[in-house]
């Protein structure tokens, strides 16, 4: 599945503090399929959305 990534945020944040919870709550509120992934390699925390096909074919 390929996905758009819409944040990244670093993971080392406050105690307490997900402004990646956040940010894709408020996407969420705004109608999107947001989801948090963990980007191990990065040490960050990604909100992402599936990627919608597209109609290149008609």
């Amino acid at each position: 599945m390929r996905r758009t990534v819409l944040g990244r945020f670093p993971a080392g944040g406050p105690r307490g503090s997900r402004p990646a919870e956040e940010f894709a709550a408020a996407r969420r509120g705004e109608g999107m399929s947001a989801e948090v992934v963990m980007d191990l390699e990065q040490d960050a925390y990604l909100v992402v959305v599936p990627r919608q096909p597209t109609d290149r074919g008609r």
